[in-house]
């Protein structure tokens, strides 16, 4: 097993080692794991990423527990409660695109090692979550598949392309990852020749007839790719399914959808000897997503192929509230199935905003909701893009937590990196939730209780103030000062 030491970042790609390690021993369903002791005078560590500061992912203070007394109604409160667990935590990661290995194979060796073990080395930020697409996305130099045009029958299928960047970059990360890895795939849209509209762009949906040559595709992919020594753990049936985008994109109703797993997906996987791979349904906003998980998971047939939903967070671009709620309904509605983040990023790419706090926010808001509402595992979009923002073949540019210079090879870490790593460089997967709640909603917080007995609580303050907040786990508090616009981790 690996194990991680938590960090303080001095500088922006500069990592010191502290003397806290981590393991990741997974929490099994049949096993309780217990707290470790916390008494008065127990200690913690707080480790603070703060705006306009130097603070970022930096160890702050060590503090102690002192006995809990009755919380006043003009005290602002985090109140953890240990005896009450939740979901398990599967995970953190981001996607490995077309785009992300580009730019990948422009670094020299040092900054590719750099990056990769600002990820996912044991002085990085923990990443364990690793998507690609099918063939090709948006983020790319172009639209490509794995067969010839017309191939229904699948007899050119061949991933070469891949091999020339994506999956060496991919092979370098998951050597980090260890056992730990979470591995999945999402199309974006079929071969041309398979759709109504002719086109991989701007829509379209897959004709019937070549419904089992696609869901035949899908198995091809997952051997090819294990045959590469990739381990794949699953797949999401859509990328984006009822959204007729200007790139690589197709559509499904819920109902298509529904019957493309029952009839055709589920089945071929299950023949090929491929029936443990985890199946994701939707894989698109949250707020359509209610419809499509009563209308797949209320069917038995399909249902049994389905291993929970994904979603992504652009429900929200037009300036509207994350629906949070229709999350909390799946998970009360659908119980035995999983959430899966799949997908998030900042968009409308703009040099002068590389560093600007509120993208980091949107992370930090997601996260804590997401988890909060049941949610699994958390996967970002690119997880490297250039300093324009791509390369992207419809010039859709978008945020990453890293940026790397192609003419310089100077990569920047962006606030949304160190915000993604007050979650994923302290949670272990195998975590379970921990009930959590705050007095005020000037904060926003959520704790996992790791496999070894201790305790994670994440602490975001979105506001211009300091606050002085109290920390109630159990029967014990601290006071704890958080900076205006900072994330907080503490762990005990």
């Amino acid at each position: 097993m690996r194990k991680v030491n938590l960090i303080t970042v001095l500088t922006f790609g500069v990592f010191i080692a502290c003397n806290t390690s981590k393991t990741e021993n997974h929490v099994s369903n049949n096993n309780e794991t217990k707290v470790k002791e916390i008494n008065i005078n127990s200690k913690f560590q707080i480790f603070t990423t703060a705006k306009d500061t130097n603070l970022k992912l930096t160890k702050t203070k060590d503090g102690v527990f002192s006995e809990k007394v009755q919380t006043l109604e003009t005290e602002l409160a985090v109140f953890v409660n240990p005896k009450k667990t939740f979901q398990e935590y599967l995970g953190i990661g981001g996607a490995i695109t077309d785009a992300s290995s580009e730019v990948f194979a422009t670094l020299n060796k040092e900054q590719q090692e750099e990056f990769l073990q600002a990820y996912f080395g044991k002085n990085g930020i923990n990443y364990n979550i690793i998507r690609t697409s099918i063939h090709s996305s948006d983020f790319g130099l172009g639209s490509h598949t794995y067969v010839d045009e017309g191939d229904a029958a699948l007899k050119t299928f061949s991933i070469e392309k891949d091999k020339e960047k994506r999956i060496p970059f991919i092979k370098r990360a998951i050597e980090l990852i260890e056992d730990d890895l979470v591995f999945y795939a999402s199309p974006w849209s079929p071969p041309a020749f398979m759709k109504t509209n002719k086109n991989m762009l701007r829509g379209g949906k897959l004709l019937p007839k070549f419904r089992q040559a696609w869901a035949n595709y899908y198995a091809k992919f997952i051997k090819a790719y294990e045959d590469e020594g990739i381990p794949v753990w699953g797949l999401t049936i859509q990328n984006e399914p009822m959204a007729v985008q200007r790139w690589e994109s197709c559509i499904y109703t819920a109902a298509e959808e529904r019957d493309f797993l029952k009839k055709y997906l589920g089945p071929t996987l299950e023949k090929e000897g491929l029936g443990d791979k985890k199946i994701i349904v939707w894989d698109h906003n949250r707020d359509l997503i209610s419809e499509r998980a009563n209308t797949i998971f209320e069917d038995k047939e399909a249902a049994k192929y389905a291993w929970g939903i994904g979603f992504h967070w652009y429900e929200t671009w037009t300036g509207g509230l994350p629906k949070y709620d229709n999350l909390k309904n799946i998970k009360e509605s659908f119980p035995s199935k999983n959430m899966m983040f799949t997908e998030g990023c900042q968009e409308g790419f703009d040099t002068e905003r590389m560093h600007y706090w509120p993208n980091a926010e949107r992370y930090g808001n997601s996260m804590i909701n997401d988890f909060n509402s049941g949610v699994v595992g958390w996967t970002d979009w690119n997880i490297l893009l250039d300093e324009r923002g791509g390369p992207n073949h419809v010039q859709n540019f978008c945020f990453a937590p890293i940026h790397a210079n192609t003419k310089t090879s100077e990569l920047t870490y962006t606030p949304t990196y160190f915000y993604i790593g007050h979650f994923s460089k302290f949670i272990n997967p195998g975590a379970k939730r921990v009930s959590t709640t705050t007095s005020r909603t000037s904060l926003e917080s959520t704790s996992f209780l790791n496999s070894d007995g201790s305790l994670v609580t994440v602490v975001m303050n979105k506001t211009d103030a300091k606050i002085n907040y109290k920390l109630a786990v159990g029967n014990l508090e601290s006071v704890i000062e958080i900076l205006p616009h900072a994330m907080q981790t503490i762990v005990y």
